[in-house]
């Protein structure tokens, strides 16, 4: 089961967190926001079948991953996504601000969407999650995921 818009951010820099949810805010990107600030809980979100109140906790329509993160870092995020049948087309946008060809081809050979990397100009940062927002969130089609558990 997926939310129709839910975001997946995965970022362990509070600034840049904040920046994101600003650029939605001021985009009129309405989706609801679930924050994970390591890959820990990133993949609990993600593999954890049901929420506090025991519901079934539905996959995000994105997930916003960053590279560098504390504990598990976002290209092995990303293997385990893929590797999950329940979680395995769930669409992935790298968020970086690695310029690293290691990590570009690396994110792309584990099956990620796309790959951003983060501008440091504040009004294009904006701008930038704005333009991916509105793409991901509102413009594309999601694929159809349902959990086989």
């Amino acid at each position: 089961m997926t939310s129709p818009n839910t975001l997946l951010l995965v970022e362990d820099n509070a600034d840049d967190e904040e920046l994101t949810l600003l650029a939605f805010e001021q985009g009129g990107i309405t989706s609801p926001v679930v924050v994970a600030r390591d890959g820990v809980e990133a993949l609990d979100y993600l593999f954890q079948p049901e929420s506090d109140d025991h519901s079934p906790k539905p996959l995000p329509a994105l997930v916003l991953l960053d590279l560098k993160l504390p504990k598990i870092n976002g290209l092995e995020v990303l293997q385990r996504i893929r590797s999950n049948p329940n979680t395995r087309l769930v669409p992935v946008v790298i968020l970086t601000t690695s310029d690293e060809q290691r990590d570009l081809i690396d994110s792309y050979n584990l099956g990620c969407n796309g790959y951003i990397r983060k501008p440091v100009d504040y009004d294009q940062f904006l701008n930038t999650i704005q333009q991916l927002g509105m793409y991901w969130l509102v413009i594309n089609t999601p694929p159809p995921l349902i959990p086989t558990v």
